[in-house]
């Protein structure tokens, strides 16, 4: 029945009825935290259904003898409690992706803390004329997400009062750059605190087949940094012609008065300009002592055996720390906003301050890992999934595509990158490992569905913020508008980012990170 609404506005209340319901959904689901707490209870019952049923599949692994079976371990006995309770603190301490980003962050928090993030930042996006400005806020964004909150909190906000000083729409300007941080989130030049979280998760699932199995931290970086022109590229055409069409012109008639006089556009002193080259002249000194260690034959992070670069790519973390420690500082020294080594404690310690819920999430999602381990349940399904997809003939390159979308319909209910990898990996890991493909492949593939959909569901932890802020420019903006703003984004990205996977790895072959293979040879 025609109501006499116009059809923009049918269009626009039957997209909030569908993300009402998106919301709705979503908020069924219990907080992280919570949600593996019940995980890690529910393979307790599990695996002693399971194993008083006797499941069992045949043993897949090179080290299998012929015949063997994998049975379901039940944990609902005594041997089961003794073992829950005596590892209760190793699988949490043990836990693979922990140690390295609260590592990783020491470092981050101290390059943070000095102001080196925010300024690199700014320089990247004030300095750039103003006919690229978009493509400038779209780099900036991919770049800052090594440090993710600093993207959040700095340059989408920024992002807005250079459009608004440029006499352009805020909310595509702040859009720009959420689509750069959020929904390019795992593109990236630089290795980030994200890479070795994944990777331990991914390393951890895959000794689920091959208990010698090592994934790097630079799994994916090829790819991911090849992502990050794509990433640019798509989401500043998605900018400037379609999300700044359909805003139109901006009316500051419900704004906020604070934001229209631009106090966040603030130039690049001469000091944080001189601290920039310093830190400059820092990494390069970094970089070259890398290539020192790790380069010649002889190299310390050689493998003295077989000369392989593996203790290199295992020292990775420890370069990252070692790189943000001595630009942060670096540049402190030269701005005034690092003096001493205590400055340089409070950086440190200001950042694990953050990761407060994170540290708690690692400790029920370690034990959920745990159990998943001990009880077999996850090789079971592996192998059963993988009889599937055989029986299904769905080994081809074509059950990357179904394994993209079933992680971006995930995402937009568990919005925690390394909370949704900690369920599925141990699942889809070794399930596609036993029909030939590489963990790094996976795992690539899975940061694809996992980024895309980051930028439309209100279960991202940051996406009340960028709410807040958008707000300022508008007080009658909705999550049905901000969704829909940032919808263009999630779908040429999807499109565009699976294209360039399959070109990049079954078209040109190329692997997607150093020493990444493509197949899995058991």
């Amino acid at each position: 029945m025609d109501n006499g609404m116009p059809e923009t506005a049918k269009r626009r209340g039957w997209f909030t009825r569908f993300l009402d319901t998106v919301e709705w959904l979503g908020n069924l689901l219990p907080h992280p935290v919570t949600l593996f707490a019940m995980l890690a209870f529910l393979m307790i019952l599990l695996s002693g259904l399971f194993g008083a049923m006797g499941v069992s599949v045949p043993d897949p692994r090179p080290s299998a003898a012929e015949g063997a079976t994998i049975e379901a371990v039940s944990l609902m006995n005594a041997a089961g409690l003794r073992r829950i309770l005596e590892n209760l603190v190793s699988n949490f301490v043990n836990f693979a992706p922990l140690g390295v980003v609260l590592v990783a962050m020491l470092g981050v928090g101290i390059a943070e803390k000095s102001g080196l993030l925010s300024a690199v930042v700014r320089g990247i996006v004030l300095n750039a004329p103003r006919h690229v400005v978009t493509i400038a806020i779209v780099f900036a964004g991919v770049i800052s997400n090594t440090a993710s909150e600093m993207g959040y909190v700095v340059l989408v906000p920024l992002a807005g009062a250079i459009f608004l000083a440029l006499g352009r729409h805020p909310l595509a300007g702040m859009a720009a750059a959420f689509a750069g941080v959020s929904g390019g989130y795992s593109a990236n030049l630089l290795i980030g605190t994200i890479d070795p979280l994944l990777a331990g998760i991914t390393q951890e699932a895959a000794r689920l087949i091959d208990p010698t199995y090592e994934v790097y931290a630079t799994a994916n970086w090829y790819f991911m940094a090849a992502s990050t022109f794509m990433i640019t590229a798509v989401g500043s055409a998605v900018t400037i012609y379609i999300v700044e069409p359909k805003l139109g012109s901006y009316d500051a008639s419900d704004a906020d008065p604070s934001v229209l006089d631009n106090r966040m556009m603030e130039n690049i002193t001469p000091a944080e300009r001189k601290g920039l080259s310093v830190a400059g002249l820092v990494a390069l000194a970094v970089f070259a002592l890398m290539a020192v260690l790790a380069l010649p034959e002889t190299a310390p992070l050689r493998d003295p055996v077989d000369g392989s670069s593996g203790p290199f790519f295992r020292s990775i973390v420890a370069f990252i720390f070692l790189f943000f420690l001595a630009t942060g500082f670096a540049y402190g020294r030269v701005t005034g906003s690092m003096r001493n080594d205590r400055d340089v404690i409070d950086g440190m310690a200001s950042a694990i301050s953050t990761l407060g819920l994170y540290v708690v999430l690692v400790f029920f999602a370690a034990q959920f890992v745990a159990f998943f381990g001990w009880t077999n349940l996850g090789i079971i399904t592996a192998v059963t999934g993988a009889d599937f997809l055989i029986s299904a003939q769905l080994t081809g390159p074509v059950v990357f595509l179904f394994f993209i979308i079933m992680c971006c319909f995930v995402n937009l209910m568990l919005g925690s990158a390394s909370a949704q990898w900690a369920v599925t990996a141990p699942i889809f890991v070794p399930m596609l490992m036993l029909v030939g493909y590489a963990p790094e492949l996976i795992q690539a593939a899975y940061r694809i569905g996992d980024s895309t959909t980051n930028i439309i569901t209100p279960m991202m932890s940051y996406f009340g913020l960028i709410l807040a802020w958008a707000t300022r420019y508008n007080r009658r903006i909705g999550i049905g508008t901000m969704i829909a703003t940032m919808l263009p984004y999630s779908i040429f990205f999807f499109i565009f980012w699976v294209a360039l996977f399959y070109i990049w790895v079954f078209v040109l072959g190329l692997p997607v990170g150093p020493g990444a293979e493509t197949y899995y040879m058991n």
